[in-house]
């Protein structure tokens, strides 16, 4: 045995053809339970040649959009339409989505920003260790879905890397359009807004797995609009990429898709300091440029004039803070340019 194979176990046979539901089984050895493990749900649909897809939701526990899309294509799906291989997880961290948080209650870690993870880490370490190790170098694509957890809603988003070379160029323009979302934003993948390469995307890039991911909602609640975007996307791009065939025409959705760019920080705005939030902006606004993205309140102090925050370049309002209690460094929200 390696010294580099992952301590999470599973029933599931990856190369087996039909359709397997199980669980990835993670060690986690407590007072109540002492040889216990956490049971992490996760499909496998084989049937013949062709591409393997592996589908994430859950990456952050309070973001379901991915999640009930997901668990309905394993549902729905029939084997017989199918060419190749799904591997399908519909809550990657699963103790953070059975507590409805964003990072898991056994660590406090962010799943997306601890890759590619250890083998003999934390809870959250040994999850984003398996899917480094083992679900990564099975890919061919990685589509995985998120949403603005608790503390932000956004817009129904695709996310998609910037890429300069004309072929992947292309082949990305061409997923675009088949998944059909209302708003595609070019942005970094390798690398989160801080500037830290610890994220999914980038361990995609490492094994050659091409990789999509997006925003669909937020506020810890089901946006209606964005999970029809997952499903209507998710079916027709399986549908492009010839893993699952369609059993009649896809609907598209009417209208152009808006291309956008996130990469400059005067598109984001931030809380200068703890107070109560009142926004000046909503979400699908075209802002300009030095506009009052919202005003903060003293909490001790009601009387006291409120401190504004400006954004210092414009754009389209594609995510809005939820919560209106706000310390200082808190995201309020942020726009995104035109492609």
């Amino acid at each position: 045995m390696s010294d580099d194979k992952s301590m999470i176990g599973t029933s599931i046979d990856f190369d087996r053809d039909g359709l397997q539901t199980g669980t990835l089984r993670l060690p986690h050895s407590v007072h109540r339970s002492a040889y216990g493990h956490i049971a992490i749900p996760v499909a496998v649909a084989k049937n013949g040649e062709g591409p393997t897809v592996l589908l994430t939701g859950g990456v952050h526990g309070d973001e379901y959009e991915g999640p009930i899309a997901l668990a309905r294509l394993v549902r729905e799906l029939d084997l017989s339409r199918l060419s190749g291989r799904l591997i399908i997880v519909p809550a990657v961290n699963y103790p953070a989505f059975v507590a409805g948080t964003r990072t898991s209650p056994i660590d406090d870690i962010n799943l997306n920003r601890t890759f590619p993870g250890k083998r003999n880490g934390t809870a959250t370490e040994m999850i984003a260790h398996y899917v480094t190790t083992e679900l990564l170098p099975r890919s061919d694509y990685l589509v995985d879905f998120h949403a603005g957890g608790s503390s932000l809603q956004y817009l129904p988003t695709l996310l998609a890397p910037r890429w300069s070379d004309p072929a992947q160029k292309q082949r990305l323009e061409e997923f675009i359009d088949a998944f059909d979302p209302p708003n595609v934003v070019y942005f970094d993948s390798i690398r989160a807004l801080s500037g830290e390469d610890r994220v999914i995307g980038n361990y995609a890039h490492q094994n050659n797995v091409f990789f999509v991911t997006g925003e669909f909602g937020g506020g810890s609640t089901v946006n209606i609009e964005g999970l029809a975007v997952v499903e209507n996307g998710l079916r027709s791009v399986l549908s492009h990429l010839k893993v699952l065939a369609s059993a009649a025409p896809l609907p598209k959705r009417r209208g152009k898709v808006r291309r956008l760019v996130m990469d400059d920080p005067g598109l984001y705005a931030f809380a200068s300091r703890r107070g109560f939030f009142e926004p000046r902006f909503a979400l699908g606004d075209e802002v300009p440029a030095g506009a009052l993205a919202g005003l903060i309140y003293d909490l001790d102090n009601p009387w006291a004039e409120p401190v504004p925050v400006h954004f210092r370049h414009g754009g389209f309002a594609v995510c809005i803070r939820t919560f209106s209690l706000v310390e200082a460094g808190d995201c309020l929200g942020h726009l995104a340019s035109p492609a």
